[in-house]
């Protein structure tokens, strides 16, 4: 099993940034792609992005692109989000995720390790 853990989420006014955190430990040598999800209230979890441990390359909903950045620390098993010019509509909780797929994907069923979730609050 692969273990995730997230952290770094809080409480920030539009236009900041926060860093998540989501360290991994286990079998994380089945991990090829991590990524990264958002759940706000009342509507369905979705994809926000995703970085493969090898290559770094990573894929982005178009939301979030130009403001968001994913990157990883193989050394430390860990990946980060970093959120930079956040909108009130980014209030969710945020997740990441493991998928041994080689294959880019946004789809929720794609992968089979998931952390607790971490809550970002935009204010306006």
């Amino acid at each position: 099993q692969v273990q995730l853990a997230e952290s770094g989420g809080g409480l920030v006014q539009a236009g900041g940034s926060l860093r998540l955190s989501c360290a991994a430990s286990g079998r994380t040598f089945s991990s090829y792609r991590m990524g990264w999800f958002r759940q706000a209230p009342g509507k369905n979890r979705e994809f926000v992005g995703a970085i493969t441990w090898n290559s770094g390359s990573t894929d982005y909903v178009d939301s979030v692109k130009g403001r968001f950045t994913i990157s990883r620390d193989n050394a430390k098993n860990t990946v980060y989000l970093q959120m930079n010019s956040l909108k009130p509509e980014d209030t969710a909780v945020y997740y990441c995720a493991s998928t041994p797929s080689r294959r880019p994907s946004p789809l929720l069923s794609n992968y089979n390790y998931w952390g607790q979730g971490t809550q970002v609050t935009v204010s306006s």
